[in-house]
């Protein structure tokens, strides 16, 4: 049976404030970190983003393989003594968390240490990291963390922000800097052979090495077969393909371990300025292996016929979401657990609107509906009009909203306000009376979409479903934040449109649009 160790970290900046959490996997017999994942989420206190953090990194073991033990360290006194029972747990906040992290694992499976904070640096790194990514606007990227190399550097951070790595006085290790065991940044180093070959060519310094170097680079064949065919033209290509931003950004860290190592060497009162140059063109290189994957992503997508010629036509999602039921005008929830209430008037007649659209534009060749009643009816309605029969999918079913079904928002505040705020924070939190969380819902849309995908590969298909399955494969086609889920307005009998296309790629085309009922 495999062992994990999680470290987790959180933090807030005021708590309450601006707040991000940090979590590692790592094998526990090798010390090498197998798993970052880190967020920033919002306004909450330095406790819930500490849960946070355990939450995520409890479930980052679980992905790898959900029969091993783990054992979770953390700098919180709290969590730690909460989390292994012999602290109450008072705080309304952390309740729900605390149960979610409890049933990751099946009990007995996880045991928690307390450990100083300078010995979870990894983590608190991390929680820095996604608190200035959330600062600016942006979404902590794993491609772009250096956490694990300012961890190996000595470097120090505090809650405040994610401190710059490799100063003055920053210590540097005697060894290759690596996870818990001393060999593990020689190991990765070793894998990513190639993917340090494929970083050189796109800097510029080993043009050849794609095609020529260990295999893992684009070969010869797929930049096609003269000479005038550039490496730009084949890195475009294979940026598509292979999500090269994550390689190309790691192969850099690589090669960063290297040269802090060897400023280790260097001895005498140069040492700590040769790790400080070392940290900086470690840091330049992330960077630079982002910027040089980014521009031909950008190139890509932006020339036309950026896709490969032989992709085919992309399988088309038209989203429709049902004509208003009675709970609708008065904005109450209704979900998959609710009453199932049907079409109103109103409700039948913006279905017959939109198959009138739909009929006169000619191109929907088949039609998938929820099983709920107001969708199976805006469904029939459209299907009549298109003389199309309607397949029914279980996937594409409502989130059930638990005990909050048929009420307002402000009556769930009223009545439930500690559950409301922990759903509002975390897509995991589920509603009242053992609901369906965003998290579970997203889950269950991603295998719905790929099975819908696999069905109806290269055709136009109308799926007539609800509010938070369209915004869910929105979302998931933009890969936005859970969050961005509040930020969509998608009203009753709207068209949105997203295409998948064979590649792996989407394009998202509509969203929210009731020309048709107007």
């Amino acid at each position: 049976m495999r062992e994990f160790i999680v470290e987790a970290d959180g933090g807030s900046r005021g708590n309450p404030g601006p707040a991000g959490y940090g979590a590692v996997v790592s094998d526990a017999a090798t010390g090498e970190t197998l798993r970052e994942t880190a967020e920033y989420i919002g306004v909450a206190t330095n406790n819930v983003a500490e849960y946070r953090g355990l939450l995520a990194g409890l479930r980052a073991a679980r992905e790898l393989d959900p029969d091993a033990t783990v054992h979770v360290r953390m700098d919180s006194k709290l969590v730690i003594e909460q989390m292994s029972g012999r602290w109450k747990i008072k705080h309304p906040d952390m309740k729900p968390l605390a149960a979610q992290a409890a049933r990751v694992f099946p009990p007995g499976r996880v045991t928690y240490e307390w450990i100083p904070r300078e010995r979870n640096k990894h983590a608190d790194r991390l929680a820095n990291e996604a608190m200035d990514a959330g600062a600016r606007g942006e979404r902590w990227s794993e491609a772009e963390s250096t956490a694990e190399l300012d961890t190996a550097a000595g470097a120090d951070a505090g809650d405040s922000g994610a401190g710059g790595a490799g100063g003055a006085g920053a210590a540097v290790p005697p060894e290759p800097p690596g996870d818990a065991a001393a060999g593990a940044a020689r190991a990765r180093a070793a894998l990513a052979e190639g993917r340090a070959a494929a970083a050189a060519a796109d800097s510029g310094l080993d043009a050849a090495g794609a095609s020529t170097g260990s295999g893992r680079g684009v070969p010869a064949a797929a930049a096609g077969s003269g000479p005038d065919v550039t490496q730009a033209d084949a890195d475009a290509r294979a940026s598509v393909r292979a999500a090269k931003t994550d390689t190309d950004a790691r192969a850099a860290k690589v090669g960063a371990d290297t040269r802090v190592a060897q400023a280790a060497k260097g001895g005498g009162d140069t040492r700590a300025a040769q790790a400080a140059k070392a940290d900086t063109e470690a840091r330049g290189d992330v960077r630079a292996a982002k910027a040089g994957a980014d521009a031909r992503a950008a190139q890509a997508v932006a020339a036309p016929g950026w896709a490969p010629a032989d992709m085919g036509a992309p399988a088309t999602f038209v989203l429709l979401r049902h004509g208003e039921t009675p709970l609708t005008p008065q904005k109450r929830f209704s979900g998959s657990g609710g009453t199932d209430p049907s079409l109103s008037d109103t409700g039948r007649e913006q279905a017959e609107r939109a198959a009138a659209l739909l009929a006169r534009r000619g191109t929907i060749q088949a039609v998938v509906s929820s099983p709920l009643a107001r969708t199976r009816e805006t469904a029939g309605i459209v299907a009549a009009r298109l003389g199309l029969d309607v397949s029914i999918d279980d996937g594409l079913r409502e989130t059930d909203f638990g005990d909050w079904e048929g009420l307002t928002f402000g009556e769930v505040r009223e009545r439930h306000p500690d559950d409301l705020n922990a759903w509002l924070a975390s897509p995991d939190a589920e509603p009242t009376g053992g609901g369906e969380s965003f998290a579970a819902t997203a889950t269950r849309l991603a295998a719905t979409r790929d099975k819908l995908l696999a069905a109806y590969a290269g055709r136009t298909v109308l799926l007539v479903t609800h509010v938070t399955p369209i915004k869910t494969l929105v979302r998931l086609a933009l890969g936005a934040p859970p969050e961005s889920l509040f930020r969509m307005e998608l009203s009753a009998a709207s068209l949105s449109v997203v295409a998948y296309y064979a590649d792996g790629n989407a394009s998202v085309r509509l969203l929210n649009d009731t020309s048709h009922l107007r």
